[in-house]
């Protein structure tokens, strides 16, 4: 019997548990032996390798984070830990390696990949940030957690008129701005691909106290600016009460949505299908609604770049 074996790396991402739980049960439905590895890349240089059977991911479809944890390593990027990676992985008698993360750990996978493992990538990350896929795990599910916390501040910023600046995760990917700014009917988005002026956005802010809003809402992805920062230049430029709000690790906690749970059980479904298929060295996504795959490098060599009909949609819309 093949064996399979799952890992999940890098920040965690809500639809990780699912993902797993797809991987796990299609391979077993299909007659795969199935490994979980624990703690990501590190688990996998320390040989922390766990069975995983039906009920081994019974109840984990709805939870949030990754019951096989995850961990980043400096050492897996090194020739010497990628060799004990690789011969723990032999040593186990394990064929394929289906690995859930970012870039980071897409490029771990890739060069396991050019050394004679079959690597799988699902996209796991909340920012949205890998080419080639329209969704990542975890993207919709953080969504949902921004738009309600920005539902509850704009509460309490009515009460005291206040403009409330909003600090989102994204360094160098604006989408969950963007995406929780249209969503949310906030007054400005700052993102790290769109220039952005300061001075006009306080002017905004002025007009509309002028004609009768009782709170604003500044948007800024973490890569763009801090809220501390924009939040101290838009007091000073227009004397409203502002205050900074920083949403951090909040936005990757919470169930996953229904969304990213029925995405999560596409792709692990179709991984074992190119794993039959001996299709390897490739990641899934979805793009149109369909769930494909692209190689590794084809991936890396593609630019994600922001939908910029969809800031312009926004800017008309303010």
């Amino acid at each position: 019997m093949k064996k399979i074996a799952v890992l999940t790396s890098g920040g965690d991402s809500q639809g990780m548990n699912s993902a797993i739980r797809a991987v796990v049960r299609t391979g077993i439905a299909s007659g795969f032996e199935m490994v979980g590895i624990k703690r990501g890349y590190k688990g996998l240089m320390e040989n922390d390798f766990i069975t995983l059977d039906s009920r081994a991911v019974g109840d984990i479809l709805y939870r949030g984070g990754t019951f096989l944890q995850s961990a980043r390593s400096e050492e897996f990027k090194t020739e010497a830990g990628q060799s004990k990676a690789i011969n723990n992985l032999k040593e186990a008698g394990i064929d394929y390696l289906v690995v859930i993360g970012g870039d980071g750990s897409y490029r771990g996978a890739a060069a396991l990949q050019q050394q004679g493992i079959k690597t799988y990538g699902l996209p796991g990350t909340i920012d949205n940030d890998i080419p080639l896929t329209d969704y990542t795990i975890g993207f919709d599910t953080t969504l949902n957690v921004v738009t309600d916390a920005i539902g509850n501040l704009r509460d309490t910023m009515s009460s005291h008129e206040r403009v409330s600046v909003i600090e989102v995760m994204g360094r160098s990917c604006g989408d969950i701005a963007l995406h929780a700014g249209i969503s949310s009917g906030v007054d400005a988005v700052i993102i790290p691909e769109m220039k952005w002026d300061i001075e006009e956005i306080s002017k905004k802010l002025v007009q509309g106290f002028e004609n009768g809003k009782t709170h604003s809402i500044v948007m800024v992805a973490e890569g763009a600016g801090k809220a501390e920062d924009i939040a101290t230049i838009i007091k000073e430029n227009t004397d409203l009460d502002t205050r900074a709000t920083v949403l951090g690790h909040i936005q990757r906690g919470g169930t996953p949505s229904a969304f990213d749970r029925v995405f999560t059980s596409r792709m692990g479904y179709n991984v074992i299908e190119l794993i039959e298929k001996d299709i390897s060295g490739v990641a899934l996504g979805m793009e149109t609604n369909e769930i494909t795959y692209h190689t590794f490098e084809e991936i890396f060599n593609h630019e994600d770049k922001v939908d910029k009909t969809l800031y312009k949609i926004f800017k008309d819309l303010v």
